[in-house]
């Protein structure tokens, strides 16, 4: 007979609480706006965090509380960026895509002024004197870039250079950040060439560590017939807003510094 009370008075006990809760969870439940759930599903969830939120469902939050802009999310498709825009309302302007661009050829063409034998990380290896390379400005080459990226959209070539996949790369910044050496940019695919060097080094001091350095000559100042290119502080610069993407200023770079993206 006790053993029979006790099972009714739990019974009854479980049937009491589990009313509560049900009661509670009517009482206490938190509407969730349905278009919540619509942004999240169509943004890419890579939860990158490039948008400065911790994630894809904190973005879409963000939105929807007009504390973020829908270009926030570099990553998004421009197929999405739309059905987004429609959902909420926005008005849209066309992006054009961006891609990771380093700023360094040189690599295995860069003489080393000491052999480091170390954390295989190129921030680990930077704390060293700045790193194996004479040239200070160079591509240390232990793919930091590569584990920083979220999309697999970069590989290392077997002369120790981040090589970066336009199609999947979407624009993250992840790379950029990532760099203890600054090498990254973010440039439209519309325009292909750029330089593939960053050090303010004079022409004779670049010479002496690196083949492919920028040496700062000015031919590709002179062949340039919209003065889209000028040597600033011993590197060429280009200035996009003027680029007409013609390639004279390639075709004349004695070293091959000035480069167009594959």
């Amino acid at each position: 007979m006790e053993i029979l009370i006790a099972i009714l008075i739990l019974g009854f006990l479980g049937l009491l609480f589990g009313v509560g809760l049900a009661i509670a969870s009517k009482k206490l439940a938190v509407e969730i706006n349905p278009k919540l759930e619509e942004v999240q599903h169509l943004l890419p969830g890579s939860n990158c965090g490039a948008c400065g939120n911790p994630g894809c469902f904190s973005f879409a939050e963000s939105l929807l509380n007009k504390k973020s802009a829908l270009d926030g999310c570099r990553v998004c498709s421009e197929e999405a960026r739309e059905k987004i825009a429609q959902i909420l309302g926005l008005a849209l302007e066309k992006q054009i895509k961006k891609v990771a661009t380093l700023h360094c050829y040189g690599g295995i063409n860069v003489k080393d002024k000491y052999q480091y034998d170390g954390v295989n990380d190129c921030i680990a290896a930077n704390f060293v004197l700045g790193g194996q390379k004479a040239c200070v400005y160079a591509c240390l080459g232990f793919g930091t870039c590569v584990k920083a990226c979220p999309f697999g959209a970069i590989s290392m070539s077997k002369e120790k250079l981040p090589v970066v996949d336009k199609i999947k790369c979407r624009s993250c910044n992840k790379c950029v950040l990532a760099c203890p050496k600054k090498l990254f940019s973010l440039i439209s695919i519309n325009q292909p060439i750029y330089i593939g060097c960053s050090s303010h080094d004079s022409g004779k001091d670049v010479k002496a560590v690196c083949a492919v350095g920028c040496i700062a000559c000015k031919l590709c100042e002179q062949a340039c017939k919209f003065d889209a290119i000028h040597v600033i502080d011993n590197l060429a610069v280009i200035d996009y807003h003027k680029c007409t993407s013609c390639g004279e200023c390639v075709k004349v770079c004695p070293p091959k510094t000035i480069r167009i993206r594959a």
